[in-house]
């Protein structure tokens, strides 16, 4: 979903403002309007790192769940570095930790520690969503 120009950014190690999310928040949004008006479900990964940004992406809708993936700096960093050919180089990271503002108890987010591997992880998110199917 990002613009190339955000790619091109984030490639050559330079972190994106808020001026160049709202493009690639805006595409996401219009993404999971789609889904929702044809009854789709849909999951999406991205870096939803502030309240403005998830509201942007949720618009209200209580059947659209924020999973927070909330980890060590460290921890991340590591994963970072193993992952070969991706645009957003581990440099970024800092950046990306102070800009976070972590989801706040009235967004709901399903808070996933990631301090496991990634089909634990995957069985945790999908267990807290059926968990709260009920509570929509």
């Amino acid at each position: 979903f990002h613009p190339a120009s955000n790619v091109k950014k984030m490639s050559a190690g330079t972190p994106l403002t808020d001026d160049d999310r709202w493009p690639w928040l805006n595409a996401i949004a219009a993404e999971i309007a789609r889904k929702r008006a044809s009854g789709t479900n849909v999951i999406i990964a991205c870096s939803a790192l502030k309240r403005a940004y998830r509201d942007i992406l949720v618009q209200g809708h209580r059947d659209t769940r924020i999973v927070y993936l909330r980890g060590r700096k460290e921890l991340i960093a590591a994963r970072l570095a193993a992952r070969k050919n991706h645009f957003m180089p581990p440099g970024l990271l800092d950046s990306q930790f102070r800009t976070l503002e972590e989801p706040t108890v009235d967004e709901h987010p399903l808070v996933v520690d990631i301090d496991a591997t990634v089909d634990e992880i995957a069985d945790r998110i999908v267990t807290l969503l059926k968990r709260n199917r009920e509570t929509l």
